[in-house]
């Protein structure tokens, strides 16, 4: 069963450069911004709009009434691995140039892997150090 929606959550300082560079990043790969809430802290992004599958929270996000945690900006928070499937392989390369030019870090080129012959990727850490990759299975 696939999964319907995931995400990450960034440190309150660093959460609108981390949404800016999303935007940027995502859209070789067809995503875009797509819905925001709570004073712009939950970000959603997606193919369409009310089709959003990646959300980026700050950590200062708290419901209404509830006051955020006290220790909001402390950058405590884990990096992680998200691929983000692309339709062919000039995707992934658009990817890779997009992210990069908006202030990530490259962290593999694109290129096929060891994964497998058809496995095309590229690997880009976000402003927070999160690897976030786009890959094509298609054959060239």
């Amino acid at each position: 069963m696939p999964i319907a929606h995931t995400g990450i959550k960034v440190s309150a300082a660093r959460h609108q450069a981390v949404v800016a560079w999303y935007e940027a990043a995502l859209a070789p790969l067809g995503y875009t911004k797509a819905m925001a809430f709570l004073d712009n802290q939950v970000v959603g992004f997606g193919p369409s709009p009310g089709e959003v599958d990646w959300w980026v929270t700050s950590s200062a996000a708290a419901p209404p009434g509830v006051p955020p945690p006290a220790d909001a900006d402390v950058a405590s928070v884990l990096p992680t691995h998200t691929a983000f499937v692309a339709k062919d392989r000039a995707s992934v390369d658009a990817f890779h140039k997009a992210g990069v030019a908006a202030g990530g870090k490259c962290n593999g080129g694109p290129g096929v892997r060891q994964s497998g012959p058809t496995y095309y990727a590229a690997f880009v850490l976000d402003p927070a150090g999160n690897n976030i990759e786009a890959v094509c299975n298609a054959a060239e």
